[in-house]
């Protein structure tokens, strides 16, 4: 064997991974999560294992004494305390399947096909199985825990509840498939030694018992010595239970190691941080990130103060590997911290007007903006402070950073934004976002993070109910169900023959209660304006101002001039996103095909001050 390597491959047969299963050398990694088979699948693999079909291979890791994985049995063993000296990362719902309703003597505890509970035992019909042309699954039946299967009416139509009916009904329990010199001595005495019966059982055990003992699966051994990095990242790849490993899972199990309950701990602060509604996206690895983040950097500053050389410096990440190395006193000390970190970020965003989980542009991008509001504790309060912090998110936002490889973004971001923040160069997030004009022609629906971004910012900036008049703050949003409609509908647009991408675009959006939006139905502006000021009492002039507070303007709508609209609006939008970003965005000619019916190009970016700062 090669012992560079981090693995190798055998096989071993099925009934002594199963025997090292019942006296606890081969356990489960806590981070397992419990047994979910049902009764279906069940029957499915004892049917292909008694042919001896090949089920897969199963993974297992070798235990370093050093490693730091909490084990546990799977569910059925009951020995009283046994260290493991391998655990199963693949192979957990085969294995616990098979041992069970192989090697235990009591019924197996699984689902019927509604999900609902049920507890089983497993027989082979004898005769079924030795037919060459019948269903194997057929032959396999699944029986209740008291050993009678009743009708519909409840009547009892077959009873195996002793070994008796048992051998009556030729079923052999597949639980005495590694032990049946008993049970086949209980069959020829219940059959008075009838030849014909012996030599029917000495083909069964020829053909079905013999190589069900002999059944042998692929094991892949991951060695003493494989980083936690890489056991994460190959559970993710090959785990087939249905479950996906995070690092949390891993993580919770080399904390319990130590005596501390990770799960119950995320559980009680996860509650509480989904108390604000723009959180509940919020995920147990966003906050082991934000820990991690701070963690290294209090390593890094650590190091400067002691002089270290700038290559021996601890570097800031949060990624998988950096998550792993977490202690417990390290989670202890920043938990606390980070918790706050979060809340001070949701009540960042409700003033910027993102009441919801779904209104979340980038649910990643909390994870550094958590982390910074740690570092800058009360300093985060102040305008200056607030300003840039703000900058920071929106360039994010409208730059559309956040969607892939965040992670070497937000190991990044916490030290340029802290040091940006006390007077030194721009953080790359903010010098790189980049917002393209003809963007706002393609932002269509939520998916996108500058949709999301838009929406909250009307409403930020001003954008008044179009019934009551006020400004949209959270009660109103979530009473009224406040959402982003189209201005001219868009079965205004279809019977006249508008370009349906710019119709659906953000352009021709705005944030608008459920109600003003039946209304409106599928009229254009100057007949629905007219039914909502009677509706509600409002006057033209107030309306319009209403309707400004949207950067729509009124004399466009009233007229239903769409072309004109769309092109106004469309500076007036990029106006916005340039005074959050704090820089200029160049106005892009459209060709013909982009720009649709709006006849003439968008006005031409006129060169302004990309520095100014923007306005909050």
């Amino acid at each position: 064997m090669n012992r560079s390597t981090t693995f190798d491959s055998t096989k071993e047969l099925l009934s002594e991974i199963l025997k090292r299963i019942e006296t606890g050398k081969t356990q489960l990694p806590d981070f397992q999560r419990g047994w979910i088979w049902d009764d279906s699948h069940i029957i499915s693999l004892l049917a292909s294992v008694s042919l001896s079909f090949p089920i897969g291979a199963i993974m297992v890791l070798e235990m370093d004494e050093d490693f730091g994985f909490k084990p546990r049995f799977i569910e059925g063993v009951v020995v009283a305390d046994s260290e493991p000296d391998r655990l199963i990362l693949d192979g957990q719902q085969r294995l616990t399947s098979l041992f069970q309703s192989l090697m235990l003597h009591e019924p197996v505890r699984t689902r019927d096909h509604r999900g609902n509970r049920t507890s089983r035992w497993y027989y082979i019909d004898i005769k079924k199985a030795l037919k060459t042309d019948f269903d194997r699954e057929e032959a396999i039946i699944s029986v209740p825990d008291n050993k009678r299967i009743r009708n519909f009416r409840n009547e009892v139509i077959a009873d195996y509840s002793t070994p008796a009916k048992e051998y009556e009904a030729e079923l052999f329990p597949l639980n005495r498939v590694f032990a049946s010199s008993d049970w086949r001595a209980g069959y020829n005495e219940f059959w008075d030694y009838e030849k014909e019966k012996i030599r029917f059982f000495d083909r069964f055990e020829r053909e079905i018992i013999k190589p069900l003992e002999q059944y042998q699966l692929p094991v892949i051994r991951l060695l003493e010595g494989t980083p936690k990095e890489a056991v994460c990242l190959v559970f993710e790849k090959v785990n087939t239970g249905g479950v996906s490993l995070n690092v949390f899972e891993l993580l919770t199990a080399t904390f319990a190691m130590d005596d501390f309950k990770l799960r119950e701990d995320w559980n009680t602060r996860e509650s509480k941080l989904k108390e604000h509604q723009n959180l509940k996206n919020l995920e147990s690895t966003d906050f082991l990130q934000a820990i991690s983040l701070l963690v290294t950097r209090h390593k890094r500053l650590d190091d400067l103060e002691s002089g270290k050389k700038k290559e021996d410096l601890h570097g800031i990440s949060c990624k998988r590997k950096d998550i792993l190395q977490l202690t417990v006193d390290e989670y202890r000390r920043w938990a606390d911290e980070v918790t706050r970190g979060f809340e001070k970020a949701s009540r960042l965003l409700y003033s910027q007007k993102f009441f919801t989980q779904r209104d979340i542009p980038y649910r990643t991008q909390l994870v550094p903006l958590a982390a910074i509001l740690v570092a800058l504790g009360e300093n985060a309060d102040s305008d200056n402070v607030r300003t840039k912090l703000l900058r920071w998110f929106w360039c994010g936002v409208f730059g559309e950073l956040y969607g892939s490889a965040v992670e070497t973004r937000f190991a990044r971001d916490l030290p340029e934004v802290l040091d940006w923040i006390n007077g030194k160069s721009l953080a790359t997030t903010v010098s790189e976002a980049n917002f393209v004009s003809s963007r706002l022609y393609t932002l269509r629906t939520r998916n996108s993070a500058a949709y999301k971004g838009l929406f909250a910012l009307l409403m930020r900036d001003g954008g008044l109910d179009f019934k009551t008049g006020e400004t949209i703050q959270d009660q109103v949003y979530f009473d009224d169900r406040i959402d982003i409609h189209h201005i001219f509908p868009k079965h205004w647009c279809e019977q006249t023959g508008k370009d349906s991408n710019i119709c659906d675009s953000i352009v021709n959006k705005t944030p608008v209660s459920a109600k003003t939006n039946k209304i409106i139905g599928g009229k254009s502006p100057s007949v629905y304006l007219g039914r909502l000021q009677r509706s509600w009492g409002i006057s033209e002039e107030r309306m319009d101002g209403i309707l400004r507070s949207h950067v729509i303007r009124p004399e466009l709508v009233r007229t239903d001039s769409y072309e004109d609209f769309v092109r106004a609006r469309t500076e007036e939008l990029l106006n916005r996103i340039e005074k959050v970003m704090g820089k200029a965005i160049v106005r892009e000619t459209l060709t013909t095909a982009e720009r649709g019916d709006l006849g003439t190009p968008v006005p031409k970016f006129v060169e302004s001050d990309l520095g100014r700062e923007p306005s909050f």
